[in-house]
């Protein structure tokens, strides 16, 4: 079976949200410095372009979850299989991901990082889709709401495939 890719979002589109989202997200945080928590896999180019357009004092952090097997829904079971190197107790912490669909991962890893202390504790999202929602969570940056639809590119894939796509495009099966 062949897939086929549908044009969502445009390179150009997805630089200049990116931009507005790191001039508004600097202005929140003033001149504090703010950890960027990146995560794997799919978060590394969105986090890699939000870090040059927030500017300022950053330290970067990785932390890799899993809540998908190998096919293009969520099995619901979060792990977490890398954690933070960074002690993040008093400091402003600001998770990056690709995307937020039913919010059951990153409801589990609000609660984590919750419990090791950050002066404050938000999320940035390329993209999310709120028709998939399960979980209410807060999402204070969001790029792109986005029909309930597979995505990929942009970091984002389907197998490890994709990832290296400038713009966000739907998966179409057939």
């Amino acid at each position: 079976m062949s897939a086929h890719l549908e044009s969502l979002i445009s390179a150009d589109l997805i630089a200049a949200k990116t931009d507005e989202l790191g001039r508004r997200i600097r202005a929140d945080y003033d001149d504090h410095q703010i950890i960027l928590v990146g995560i794997l896999k799919g978060s590394f180019i969105f986090l890699a372009d939000l870090a040059r357009a927030i500017g300022g004092d950053l330290e970067i952090d990785f932390a890799q979850t899993s809540s998908y097997s190998s096919g293009k829904s969520s099995s619901g079971v979060v792990q977490i299989r890398k954690d933070l190197d960074i002690n993040i107790e008093g400091k402003h912490v600001l998770i990056v991901e690709d995307i937020v669909d039913t919010g059951a991962t990153l409801t589990h890893l609000r609660e984590l990082l919750s419990t090791r202390k950050p002066e404050t504790l938000k999320v940035c999202t390329l993209l999310s889709k709120p028709a998939a929602r399960k979980v209410k969570i807060p999402v204070e940056y969001v790029g792109f709401e986005i029909p309930n639809e597979f995505v990929v590119g942009y970091g984002l894939d389907h197998g490890e495939r994709y990832r290296n796509l400038p713009y966000i495009a739907i998966l179409r099966e057939g």
